[in-house]
């Protein structure tokens, strides 16, 4: 996988990180729904939101 992503032009890069990001994101959204279904929608894409800016790697 490492050779592959090497060969990518830097467009391909970005589009990959982009998706990988935002289905992150969703994954994190549909959990949190998962664990408090009481939680309203714009309730859950905020703390996705405050999850997100404050993560580090």
């Amino acid at each position: 996988m490492n050779i592959y992503i090497k060969n990518l032009e830097p467009e391909e890069k970005l589009y990959l990180s982009l998706k990988l990001y935002f289905s992150a994101r969703e994954l994190k959204m549909q959990s949190i729904k998962k664990f408090h279904p009481e939680m309203t929608e714009k309730e859950v894409k905020e703390r996705v939101k405050k999850i997100f800016t404050y993560a580090r790697s």
